[in-house]
């Protein structure tokens, strides 16, 4: 059985730079409240790009935060922050496609499989564990359903 949940380090790394951004935004709050060293402006472009970029991380956390199981012709769908639980046959597999870009002299690589009843899921290799063997089991199980890349 294959079970593919979101890496630690990568939630405790995201984490730490949502407290950052969490003290920083009090900080600005605080200064503001008590002191006023800066003009009103400063508060209000600082506040609201601190909040936006701080409701952009939470949310891409958030909306990360799966675990899905393969094994047994079947892949097992968990996403616990909307309560969801599903069980596919590998036959409801519509397309899957792994796509690979090269920056700064890394590879990443992001799965993406899609179900016939509208749902699909999102896998990196960097972000999730048991990447590779999520992908070597579809291609063993599901191959004639793999999306080939066309190179151009």
């Amino acid at each position: 059985m294959i079970v593919i949940k979101p890496k630690g380090s990568t939630y405790f790394s995201l984490g730490l730079i949502v407290l950052v951004l969490i003290a920083g935004l009090i900080m600005i709050l605080r200064d503001f409240a008590y002191k006023g060293s800066f003009g009103l402006w400063f508060y209000l472009v600082s506040a609201t790009i601190i909040t936006l970029v701080l409701l952009m991380l939470l949310v891409k956390m958030m909306a990360g935060f799966r675990f899905i199981t393969a094994g047994k012709d079947h892949i097992v769908l968990k996403l616990p922050l909307r309560s969801f639980q599903k069980a596919y046959p590998i036959s409801e597999i519509l397309a899957w496609e792994e796509e690979t870009v090269i920056a700064n002299k890394k590879e990443f690589r992001q799965l993406t499989v899609a179900f016939s009843d509208q749902q699909s899921f999102s896998v990196s290799n960097h972000e999730h564990n048991s990447y590779t063997e999520l992908v070597k089991y579809l291609r063993k199980k599901a191959p004639k359903k793999e999306v080939k890349n066309k190179k151009a």
